[in-house]
């Protein structure tokens, strides 16, 4: 897997054929008697990065949870080629801001998943977080309130807390949504590099600029899978389909 950068943007090479990280079939969900999701299908390839796009309530974060495992599908299979849980980095909010947490302190929280929140961290636990914090270039800034962050710098955050799981699948749901231009394309690059190092990365994003920045791309409409392939391939068609967004710069 390789990514070619240019001033401007990334571009992805395509994938080599490899079995899949995450295969959905035929799976249906929602929330309570709201349907959301019908009938999907779909493969997410192991060791890239997806980009899962689609307009305003097509159902891109509703996948992401059924993926992550905190929303259970109504109908249909979700098989993970992996037995690591993934890691998960929901929309950024502006909860965590009023609450006097530290960036090391959120990153440490990534680890709970295998240590509980009320049990001491151990000396493993803690170099977790210290790569967490150095992959994601962030560990000058381990001692400042979250709420004191620019919002590129409290997006490396959350996404240092994701890495810090050490799962080999990393969900992030608009990562780089209300970030300036210099912010964005630093997340992209990232993911780009967090790729190459071995983790299977979906983000859901409605910009089309960041969805081609992925090796692979998967367009919702309406709940429903309309299209999955190579960016260039599933992007075309689907600026004139419809509005999804497109970055100006």
């Amino acid at each position: 897997m390789k990514m070619i950068i240019t001033t401007d943007r990334i571009l992805a090479v395509p994938l080599p054929p490899r079995p899949p990280r995450v295969r959905l079939t035929a799976v249906d969900a929602g929330y309570g008697r709201r349907p959301v999701l019908c009938e999907v299908t779909l493969d997410i390839p192991a060791l890239g990065v997806t980009s899962l796009t689609g307009p305003n309530g097509s159902g891109k974060s509703t996948l992401l949870g059924v993926i992550a495992g905190v929303i259970r599908p109504t109908s249909g299979t979700v098989h993970h080629g992996s037995g690591q849980a993934p890691a998960f980095v929901p929309q950024r909010s502006t909860a965590g801001d009023m609450l006097p947490l530290t960036v090391r302190r959120t990153v440490e929280m990534g680890r709970w998943h295998a240590r509980g929140p009320w049990r001491r961290l151990t000396s493993s636990d803690h170099s977790a977080v210290d790569e967490a914090l150095d992959r994601l270039g962030i560990t000058h800034l381990a001692t400042r309130q979250l709420g004191e962050l620019s919002g590129g710098q409290r997006q490396r955050a959350l996404m240092a807390q994701g890495t810090a799981q050490q799962s080999d699948l990393l969900l992030l749901d608009e990562p780089c949504t209300g970030l300036d231009p210099e912010a964005r394309h630093g997340i992209e690059h990232l993911l780009a590099d967090i790729a190459a190092e071995g983790t299977t990365v979906v983000q859901a994003t409605h910009d089309l600029t960041a969805a081609r920045a992925g090796h692979h791309c998967l367009l919702l409409r309406d709940g429903r899978l309309e299209a999955a392939g190579a960016p260039a391939d599933v992007l075309a068609p689907a600026l004139s389909a419809g509005p999804v967004h497109h970055r100006t710069e």
